[in-house]
């Protein structure tokens, strides 16, 4: 079944569909240009960007792309990007705002990585993007990779659908996803292990302890692409793991438009998340770009980490 025939069979909010759409055509266009004119979109574009990161040429592609692409809906207001200091004014009338990270993981791209794109929809308030996670309407990431696939979640479901690349739509691949509840799989960057909590250190040690049979329980698996490390968790079980550094003393991730809709998608697929404080969706921004500890993944894992803290 394609996309556009599941969302007719769906009672979903008419609005939602067509953002949902706009997301699947501007990512087919992002992954064409990755598959297309490859060798042109590697490399740094000699700029920063909001946050004092380097910005890569397929940052700027992607972000254009779906700017360009929901420019074009009467419904959605305001667009608040990674790649955008401000946010970018749609349509006064619009009833919807649109927070993304056009292209996360794109520092992966030279290395032929996975690098994706994360979406989240909130209704139009006076709080503007200034919402909790649990506020959101939608939340979409797609994942480029060995193929493309699209996840997205609203009313308490995710679906997932790969893109047939010789008839350029999507197609249900992974109806009603849900993360086991526990896994053996622990995704973090080791690179941290001495500027990290202490509490994260001993719950990692944990992880590589060998059973009575002197058999490993768990592998470390870190990618460095939030959307690829979470896929392969919410499919398979596991825990993914970006705390506070000594020199990230906030955190590294974005709160907005890179935690909330990951953790939305992971709350309705049997997941959990938190930024070792509170549930992530429970957090109020106080800025658009604000960053955050965040550990998402299956339940059990993520409580035996937050044991360590009580």
């Amino acid at each position: 079944m394609n996309l556009s025939t599941f969302l007719q069979s769906k009672n979903y909010n008419a609005q939602l569909k067509e953002i949902i759409l706009n997301i699947a055509e501007g990512s087919i266009k992002v992954y064409e240009k990755l598959n297309e004119d490859g060798y042109d979109v590697f490399g740094s574009v000699g700029e920063k960007n909001i946050q004092n990161e380097d910005v890569q040429k397929l940052d700027l592609i992607a972000n254009d792309i779906f700017i360009k692409t929901f420019q074009n809906n009467l419904n959605i207001n305001s667009i608040l990007s990674e790649e955008n200091e401000n946010i970018i004014k749609l349509n006064p009338g619009g009833g919807y705002l649109v927070a993304m990270d056009p292209l996360d993981g794109s520092s992966n791209i030279d290395v032929n990585i996975p690098v994706g794109s994360i979406f989240s929809v909130l209704e139009n308030n006076p709080n503007g993007f200034l919402q909790k996670g649990e506020s959101q309407q939608l939340a979409c990431y797609v994942i480029y990779g060995t193929t493309t696939i699209m996840v997205f979640s609203l009313d308490n479901a995710v679906f997932g659908f790969t893109l047939n690349t010789k008839l350029k739509e999507y197609m249900l691949s992974h109806p009603d996803i849900k993360t086991p509840n526990t896994g053996s799989i622990f995704s973090i960057n080791e690179g941290n292990y001495n500027s990290i909590d202490k509490r994260i250190v001993k719950f990692i040690n944990a992880c590589k302890e060998l059973n009575a049979k002197g058999k490993r329980t768990h592998t470390g698996r870190f990618i460095g692409s939030l959307v690829a490390d979470f896929h392969r968790n919410m499919l398979k079980g596991g825990i993914f793991i970006y705390p506070k550094t000594a020199d990230r003393p906030k955190g590294q991730l974005r709160l907005i438009y890179e935690c909330n809709p990951i953790a939305f998608i992971a709350k309705n697929s049997n997941a959990k998340s938190t930024n070792l404080k509170i549930d992530i969706l429970q957090v109020t921004p106080s800025d658009i770009h604000e960053r955050t500890s965040f550990v998402v993944g299956s339940q059990e894992m993520v409580n035996k980490l937050l044991s360590f803290y009580n």
